[in-house]
């Protein structure tokens, strides 16, 4: 059984970069065809598809983002990563990782069938 668990920093200042980890355990992020995805969501609002790296490194990005989100994996621990730079307290939020196929990596909404718990973040000074 895959499980995902996301960690991060808790808090963040304006400006600076955000950098989130998920692990996976259980599984491999290399199987084909699976995809695994950052999500987000705001306090009282709803979920945001933030980007997507596929079992083939594949990375795929929410052009909302301005390009300020980037998505890497170590094959080796099975892991993978959201650096988002630049960020202000509109990028508050609980963050999720999730397990997903090709579809949900051109960011379908849809379709996850292992969600980490997700971790909070707080951009503020």
């Amino acid at each position: 059984q895959v499980q995902l668990q996301e960690s991060g920093p808790g808090l963040v200042k304006p400006s600076q970069t955000l950098s989130l980890n998920c692990v996976v355990s259980g599984g491999s992020i290399t199987t084909s065809y699976y995809s695994w995805t950052w999500i987000r969501q705001p306090p009282g609002k709803g979920l945001e598809w933030m980007g997507a790296i596929t079992f083939d490194g594949t990375t795929y990005y929410n052009t909302s983002l301005n390009s300020c989100a980037f998505i890497s994996r170590d094959t080796s621990k099975d892991q993978f990563s959201l650096q988002l730079s630049s960020v202000t307290p509109e990028d508050t939020a609980t963050y999720y990782c999730a397990r997903g196929t090709t579809t949900q990596a051109m960011g379908a909404m849809w379709g996850y069938d292992t969600w980490g718990q997700g971790t909070q973040v707080t951009v503020s000074s």
